[in-house]
């Protein structure tokens, strides 16, 4: 409903004929005038259907800015009104030669108003049109120079709507009564019935209205009309408001809400929108969007409230909200919630001296759920894990969720560490029944990081940080496990982050070389080929094992890179050797699973191989049983596509991974690799000695050929010289050597050493260069 259907005029008395609103407080008035409304109506109906068609009110909009000119015409037009637009007053008088217009509509902008007013006034063809400014501020000041000059109104700047048209057709109204006062009784007479009449029409538009509307008498606190939106909305008949007021259904003690109309009054402004809520008759509480303002009626004021229900966009912004702050799948805090959560906690905590307790959670394995079971089943984990969570701990407790399978506590208590540690019982006891997932029986661990305020640190960021780190390092030590913060985590983290960083540069900068470890055979003690082993030149510290930087590699993915490089290098000294005196050499290189998983390995081999032009069959890639077993299927079909480039497949430390002789069939391998754990006491353990004469005699019925790793002393020489192990490699034969020195030891491979020369050698080696 616009406002601009509603006329409220006041009590005139002209010539003793009094004329009576049909929007009067006065409820018997109300009651009778109803009747009589109702026996008419029939009458009233036919009377208005032969009636002609009320004139639209017109409009002489002035107003230099193209844009609010526009805007305004727009609205005016919006609200059934005749817009005569016109830039300057001087396009508006040519305009006046034209119309009569019922009202000006005046925007001087930063000019001055009072003098368009005054020039309008003394202008014979607009002299008695009622002026309206539109003003960007309502000053004493302004105001007391627009009147002056001939101004009857004002609205304020950004106009509303149907505050315009209202305040429009009252000025328009008011000025066409002031010259009814001045003509003859009959004429009054007329101008009685044809005001009554336009008011019915004002009342229907008011009953046909989508928004609810509400009239209100300040000094009686009373409704003085409502529509029948206004009932339907909050379920009242119109009997029940007006006997019981405002204070039945806008939520506010009347002492506040007479204070609030009374500053809606001296403010002469719109107040809206703005969102409230308003007591149903049932009881619940409607949310909806007010717009208020007060009008002048007779010696008192009314005051207009226009309400529209706004329930639905109230429920889209929660929906909203919840979305944006609370995980979908599990329903709990997402990690903007949780973290904004803490920080109120922490500053809360500070002030009243509390403990806070946070305990970071993550799942054991839980990659390997979704790549056997499917994401469907994780994410059905997820949710009933974060039932089980909520089960663990206390109502005021905070539970959320981080991202993927992190989950992570808030626990405000007194004895801080002893109140974490038994969360944490609580919860890995939580994990010991299987989760019931869409037809399977799943079981999972937990690693859990738990981290204390103010001991370990005064603020979230940092609390969240350590306690992350220090579920780290219960993964490191098992899984399934909890670990408190401790400072040293902080200094290996520090170490850890100098490391990576030092990594990137290396990748970058070419700063890993290879050293080689020949592999000789115990038929002919001749050298059947060499492995590269990575090594590392950092600056100031000189060369570095790989057991101090591999790892690191692995986990942030650098190894990839790394990979790659190590077999274009390879690759080259393969082709450098061929094309030397030396001759054909097959180089093993060590492949990892991440070269698997996250790189193209067959096309990084391809790649290479072209680059450098060797034959296939002098590379060799030699990879763990773990590396073998993470994806079955793709890693058939990368080996099978090496094999077919003809290259050279050995399983690396084998015995120590979880492979199978039905998985080892399938594999496309040539060689088998004991690892040195079985090797070192293979003289003087009998399990170990059982296990590699095992692994020999499986690889023999396979036709794989055997080479035994980490040899370092003649009784493990004869014990696998006995077996009729192939091949063998480790510090008894030689050290891993740089290019010049393996290439010294390859030259002179025609009469390779005895295992005694080679042990001698090992303790007197040969001086460089």
């Amino acid at each position: 409903m616009s406002v601009d259907a509603i006329t409220v005029l006041g009590t005139a008395a002209y010539g003793g004929m009094e004329l009576r609103s049909p929007l009067r407080h006065d409820e018997s008035d109300l009651r009778k005038r109803r009747q009589r409304a109702s026996s008419a109506r029939s009458v009233a109906a036919r009377a208005e259907a032969t009636a002609p068609l009320p004139r639209p009110l017109t409009v002489l909009l002035i107003d230099r800015d193209d844009r609010s000119r526009q805007r305004l015409q727009s609205l005016l037009a919006a609200e059934g009104f005749a817009t005569c637009p016109a830039r300057t007053l001087e396009d508006a008088q040519v305009l006046l030669d034209k119309l009569v217009p019922d009202l000006v509509l005046l925007n001087p902008g930063r000019g001055c108003g009072s003098e368009a007013s005054q020039a309008l006034k003394d202008d014979p063809r607009s002299a008695g049109v009622p002026v309206m400014l539109v003003l960007a501020r309502l000053d004493g000041r302004t105001r007391t120079g627009s009147i002056l000059a001939g101004a009857q109104e004002f609205i304020r700047r950004p106009v509303n709507r149907h505050v315009l048209a209202l305040r429009i057709r009252n000025l328009v109204e008011l000025v066409r009564l002031r010259a009814a006062v001045a003509q003859p009784p009959e004429l009054q007479e007329r101008a009685v019935r044809q005001r009554n009449s336009e008011l019915e029409r004002f009342r229907s538009a008011m009953e046909g209205a989508a928004d609810a509307i509400f009239l209100i008498d300040r000094s009686t606190m009373g409704f003085v009309e409502v529509n029948q939106t206004a009932c339907n909305l909050l379920g009242y008949t119109r009997e029940e408001l007006f006997s019981a007021g405002p204070g039945l259904v806008w939520l506010a003690p009347p002492q506040e809400l007479e204070d609030e109309f009374d500053a809606i009054i001296a403010a002469g402004a719109d107040t809206g929108p703005v969102d409230a809520r308003m007591r149903h008759k049932q009881g619940a509480l409607v949310d909806v969007e007010i717009h208020q303002q007060a009008q002048r009626w007779g010696e008192d004021w009314l005051v207009v409230g226009i309400v529209r229900d706004i329930t639905e966009r109230k429920q889209a912004e929660e929906s909203l909200h919840h979305l944006a702050h609370y995980d979908t799948l599990t329903g709990l805090p997402n990690r903007a919630l949780f973290y904004a959560t803490l920080e109120r906690t922490v500053a809360q905590a500070t002030s009243h001296d509390w403990g806070v307790a946070v305990l970071f959670i993550d799942l054991d394995n839980f990659k390997s759920v979704n790549d056997t079971l499917g994401h469907a089943i994780g994410d059905e984990l997820l949710s009933q894990l974060g039932n089980r969570l909520v089960k663990c701990v206390r109502t005021r407790d905070v539970i959320g969720r981080l991202g993927g399978d992190e989950f992570a506590l808030i626990l405000v208590m007194n004895d801080c560490r002893s109140g974490a540690a038994l969360v944490a019982c609580k919860v890995r006891a939580a994990l010991q029944a299987p989760f019931r997932l869409m037809g399977h029986d799943v079981m999972v661990t937990a690693s859990i990081g738990i981290t204390i305020y103010p001991d370990d640190a005064q603020d979230a960021t940092t609390l969240l940080r350590y306690a992350d780190m220090a579920m780290y390092r219960a993964k490191q030590s098992g899984r399934d496990a909890a670990c408190f913060f401790t400072a040293q985590m902080n200094v290996d983290l520090i170490a850890r982050m100098e490391l990576e960083s030092a990594l990137r540069a290396a990748v970058d900068n070419g700063e890993f070389v290879l050293n080689y470890q020949p592999k000789m055979a115990l038929g002919d003690d001749h050298i059947t080929g060499v492995e590269a082993l990575l090594r590392w030149q950092r600056p100031g510290h000189g060369l570095v094992g790989p057991q101090d930087f591999v790892t690191v590699l692995e986990e942030t993915g650098l190894i990839v890179a790394v990979g790659r490089n190590v077999i274009r290098a390879a690759c080259r000294q393969i082709a450098q050797w061929l094309h030397s005196s030396v001759g054909p050499v097959q180089i093993a290189v060590n492949i990892s699973a991440r070269q698997f998983t996250d790189g193209n390995l067959a096309q990084d081999v391809r790649q290479a191989l072209d680059e450098s032009g060797i034959p296939a069959h002098l590379l060799e890639l030699e990879l763990t049983e773990s590396s073998l077993m993470e994806n079955t299927e793709r890693t058939v079909d990368t080996l099978t596509s090496l094999k077919a480039m003809g290259l050279a497949i050995t399983i690396d430390d084998f015995g120590t991974g979880y492979s199978s002789l039905a998985y080892l069939r399938r594999f496309p391998i040539d060689k088998l690799k004991i690892d040195i754990a079985f090797i070192r006491d293979i003289t003087t353990s009998p399990d170990d000695a059982t296990i590699a004469l095992a692994i020999i005699t499986m690889a023999h019925s396979l036709k794989l050929t055997v080479i035994a790793e980490g040899v370092e002393t003649m009784e493990q020489l004869t014990y696998l010289r006995r077996h009729r192990c192939d091949q063998i490699q480790g510090y008894l034969f030689s050290r891993p050597l740089p290019p010049p020195e393996m290439e010294w030891m390859l030259l002179d491979r025609c009469r390779a050493p005895t295992p005694l020369e080679a042990a001698l050698r090992l303790q007197f080696p040969p001086e460089a260069g």
